[in-house]
């Protein structure tokens, strides 16, 4: 069995974004040569997310939408008596998700209908890592 480590940094302009990253993960796939096996992607930040869902600008709003409206910004939360602003943020982190895992069949990842893989960003505007690792043959 083979592995393979990739790491994608982000640094968004915007505090809520999400990122279709399903081309780097693609690419990461292709340089590691696996042909069968799974593809962990994970991010390594406890205020964003990885998911996988519709590539679909409504959609995304939607989901933005939805999360301000259960967590929302600027809210007193127990959180922020560390000095801290961000306590929606792990929230919402928690709501959408830390990490997904995708088969990879032939070399490619193994999706249903419309499935891509997101980067969700909820306390943007600094540096942050998502980890791909890939187990095969």
């Amino acid at each position: 069995m083979k592995s393979y480590k990739e790491e994608l940094w982000f640094n968004t302009n915007k505090r809520r974004e999400l990122i279709n990253i399903t081309p780097q993960i693609a690419g990461a796939i292709r340089k590691s040569k696996i042909k069968e096996g799974l593809c962990l992607v994970n991010a390594m930040h406890i205020t964003s997310s990885v998911f996988i869902n519709d590539n679909e600008s409504g959609l995304h709003q939607d989901f933005l939408e939805w999360l301000e409206g259960l967590a929302p910004y600027g809210k007193a939360y127990k959180h922020h008596m560390t000095g801290e602003d961000n306590g929606d943020a792990h929230l919402k982190r928690t709501i959408m998700g830390r990490e997904v895992v995708v088969a990879i069949t032939g070399g490619r990842l193994d999706f249903g209908p419309w499935e891509q893989i997101f980067y969700g960003e909820f306390d943007g505007q600094r540096r942050k890592r998502v980890l791909i690792k890939i187990i095969g043959e």
